[in-house]
């Protein structure tokens, strides 16, 4: 068997030919052609994952807020002291779900609210009865736990007294309350103020 030596030689021009030595005196010569290369640098792109929160995060979000966040942010804070969870469709749509829960909750309870004023505004006046002194002066005054006792004995209803806003009632006549039972619903109750 004959053995087969390869040489290969280059030349430092860019228009130079290659010379291969392949079985003793057979030369091959491939020439080359000039080319070039362009390097482009690239900025690096930014990596953002949707998260929604778990809980408040101070200068991120308050908790169920849907986010994007950089990776390396998720990565290493959120997902390891578990504030956040990555958006997944499931998730999304257990999410969208929930809220709606939540807003059917939020007008059942405006409804009630709404019913509730009703109530209390076609009752007409409450009647309180107070001692009195000179002239139309009671003793005392009629507070909002006043108001409360009396809703509760005649319509068996209860409220909180710190949803009830009076006037400062120091004598008899005719007053206006306010029940806040609700963030958008305020019921207005007429008060009656006797004097034994």
């Amino acid at each position: 068997m004959a053995s087969s030596s390869l040489s290969l030689s280059w030349s430092s021009s860019l228009c130079s030919s290659h010379t291969f030595n392949v079985h003793g005196n057979e030369t091959l010569k491939v020439s080359q052609r000039r080319s070039t290369l362009e390097i482009v640098a690239q900025k690096k792109a930014k990596k953002l994952r949707t998260v929604i929160l778990k809980e408040d995060v101070l200068d991120l979000g308050k908790q169920g807020q849907l986010l994007d966040v950089k990776a390396g942010f998720f990565r290493n804070f959120l997902l390891p002291t578990g504030k956040a969870q990555l958006m997944t469709p499931i998730l999304l749509k257990e999410m969208k779900m929930e809220n709606e829960r939540i807003e059917a909750e939020k007008q059942r309870v405006k409804e009630e609210a709404q019913q509730l004023a009703t109530v209390f505004e076609t009752v007409g006046a409450f009647k309180i009865k107070r001692k009195g002194g000179k002239g139309k002066l009671i003793f005392g005054s009629v507070t909002a736990q006043d108001l409360v006792d009396i809703i509760k004995s005649q319509l068996q209803r209860d409220i909180d007294k710190r949803l009830v806003s009076l006037p400062e009632i120091r004598e008899t006549g005719e007053y206006i309350a306010e029940l806040k039972l609700h963030p958008d619903v305020t019921a207005r109750v007429r008060l009656n103020v006797f004097a034994n």
